[in-house]
């Protein structure tokens, strides 16, 4: 499988916010962001980094 588990970067831990991510789109700020079980969530914010191999992607809120 190619999806990848979203954390929210807080102070100097992560948070789990989605879990097998598959599709993320950047909407003017935003990141809509899709699982293979068909749920979608948007956050506003910015992704810091993403591990594939690890299938890890992290992500900075901003206001």
């Amino acid at each position: 499988m190619c999806e990848a588990n979203a954390y929210l970067i807080r102070g100097n831990s992560e948070e789990l916010f989605m879990e097998a991510v598959d599709i993320v789109e950047n909407e003017g700020g935003f990141l809509k962001m899709r699982n293979i079980f068909g749920e979608q969530k948007r956050i506003k914010g910015v992704i810091r980094r993403m591990a594939l191999v690890e299938h890890k992607i992290l992500i900075e809120e901003t206001e």
